[in-house]
Parts: C-alpha cells; sequence; structure tokens
C-alpha cells in the first residue's frame, strides 16, 4: 500500500578494507581473526583478471552500462558516458539512520542519485516517518498479520519497483526481512545491505541490532566494524564489498560498540551507494567486488 510521502581518534576514524586490500591493510592494523579468514580466502582468490566486466545482469540501468577499467577509462563513470540519477530503493525496519545518512548524501551530491520509494515491513517506523516528512513515497511489505495496514505481495513489490518506480539499485537499511528470491533475481548484484559486524562473523539470522554487538563484546573480539555486502537469497552471505574496522577496548559495553560502528556505517555506506551509483564496482571472475576511485582499487 503506498503512503504519502566519544571515542578515541583511532575508533572514530575507522579503517577501510575492501575484499581484495588483505596485504596492504594487513600493514595498517592487526585484523581480527574472522576478518583475516575473508582475506586469506580472498588473496588465495587473486589471480583471477580485474579488468573482466560485470558477470551480473546489468542490463538496462540508466546509471551506467559497462564498468570501469583498471586504468579508468572507458565503462561506468567514463566521460565518454553520460551518467544519469539512479533510482534508489530503500528498505527499512526502524528508524532508518542509514537511510537519513544516504538520503542526505544524495541531496549534498555525494551520490548521484535520488531516494525514490522506501519499503518497510512496520508502517509507524521511524524511516517510515522520516520518509513522509520528505515526500518520499513508502510501501509496506510484507501485508502485516494485523489486517489494520494492507501490505503488498513479493509479486506487487516487484512490480513496483520496475515499472513504477524504475528501480536501479536497492538498499537494505536495517530493514529484518530477508528479501524474496525473485527481488533478489531480479535485481542481481544490485542489492546492498549494511550489518554492524565484519562478516563473516556475528552474522545471520537473528544476528541485527544490539545483539550483534553484545555477541561481539561476549567473544572477546577486539575489533569490529560495518560490513556492506551485495545481498543473495540468505542472511548476510553476500559477496563483501567494504568493510571498516574499528577496536573494541576490553573496557567497552555493548552500546559503546554501537555507537564507534554506527559512526563508521553512516560513512562507508553512502561511499558504497555513490561508487555503485558511477559505475565503480567491477567483479573479479571469482566473484569477489571491487570498489573503483580514480582509476585504483579502492
Amino acid at each position: 500500500m503506498l503512503q504519502s510521502g566519544s571515542a578515541s581518534g583511532a575508533s572514530s576514524s575507522g579503517s577501510l578494507i575492501s575484499s581484495q586490500g588483505s596485504q596492504q591493510l594487513g600493514r595498517q592494523t592487526h585484523l581480527p581473526t574472522t576478518l583475516l579468514y575473508h582475506q586469506r580466502w580472498a588473496s588465495h582468490s587473486s589471480q583471477g583478471s580485474l579488468s573482466k566486466p560485470v558477470t551480473c545482469k546489468l542490463a538496462g540501468l540508466r546509471a551506467f552500462a559497462a564498468t570501469p577499467s583498471p586504468t579508468g577509462e572507458g565503462g561506468a563513470g567514463s566521460a565518454k558516458n553520460e551518467v544519469h540519477s539512479s533510482h534508489l530503493a530503500v528498505f527499512v525496519s526502524g528508524g532508518g539512520s542509514n537511510f537519513k545518512s544516504i538520503h542526505a548524501a544524495c541531496q549534498r551530491g555525494q551520490i548521484k542519485g535520488e531516494v525514490a520509494l522506501v519499503v518497510s515491513n512496520v508502517p509507524t517506523c521511524g524511516g517510515v516517518l522520516y520518509a513522509q516528512d520528505h515526500d518520499i513515497p513508502t510501501l509496506i511489505y510484507p501485508a502485516s498479520k494485523k489486517k489494520s495496514v494492507e501490505g503488498m505481495t513479493a509479486d506487487e513489490l516487484l512490480s513496483a519497483l520496475k515499472h513504477q518506480f524504475e528501480v536501479d539499485f536497492i538498499l537494505l537499511a536495517g530493514y529484518l526481512r530477508l528479501i524474496p528470491p525473485e527481488i533478489v533475481r531480479a535485481y542481481n548484484c544490485r542489492i546492498l545491505n549494511i550489518h554492524p559486524a565484519l562478516l563473516p562473523a556475528f552474522g545471520g539470522k537473528g544476528f541485527y541490532g544490539m545483539r550483534v554487538h553484545e555477541a561481539v563484546v561476549a567473544s572477546g573480539a577486539r575489533f569490529s566494524g560495518p560490513t556492506v555486502h551485495f545481498v543473495d537469497e540468505e542472511f548476510d552471505r553476500g559477496p563483501i564489498l567494504a568493510q571498516r574496522a574499528v577496536p573494541v577496548y576490553p573496557s567497552d559495553t555493548p552500546g559503546d560498540v554501537q555507537a564507534r560502528v554506527l559512526r563508521q556505517e553512516h560513512i562507508v555506506y553512502p561511499e558504497c551507494v555513490a561508487a555503485l551509483c558511477d559505475g565503480r564496482v567491477s567483479w573479479r571472475d571469482d566473484g569477489v567486488p571491487i570498489l573503483w576511485d580514480g582509476g585504483k582499487q579502492v
């Protein structure tokens, strides 16, 4: 149904971690075991070509027609290609602080896109109220068990995304439901999520919000941070695009960790969305996504 619409210096800056930069980042900071595991896997697979075109089905997008080469010539973001404003759909279930940071980044021109639609399973959540205050259309999915609010089916939502709002990219910002497989397939490699821990650790069904930070503190981990990843048909399992590592101190409470991680979420997520809209994301042959900035891997 359519509705109207303080920490230390180390903890505040974060360390940007993309999926292919293990050796360089290893010199900058001591990384947690879970992250090193992911980086060893990425390093083991690093023989794949970095200049191959995206293997995902991206035909028909207004935002870009190809992906950038390592030299920065041709592909998306090239001066030869006209870059249009991408239509973004943001899915929220709560306060929507990451949604707000993305919306602000669109307004100031950091992201070459606009939030064309907000989708939520909670009609009265903070993200929906923010969207209504800013005249952004909202849709309710899935249908609520309470019949007071009419929701949409997956087929209806997919039709609205593709035809009514012409959405190019879907961004999950604290959305607690699994995305229907038909939408994942239709938006192959065009759905991003942000998770408040360094995946693959502390992820999966049931790991959200403060539960994640409680698990991090209880584990004794010395690092945490947000992960931006592409979405597949499982919780928190898609290819990792970027991460930021922040320290976890022995005296930290889950709330301390949450605040430190959230500051980095509001930085790294808009950066990744901007890269996606600019066409600055390419894919290795082994399925690892790569961020580009000025012709260089980030």
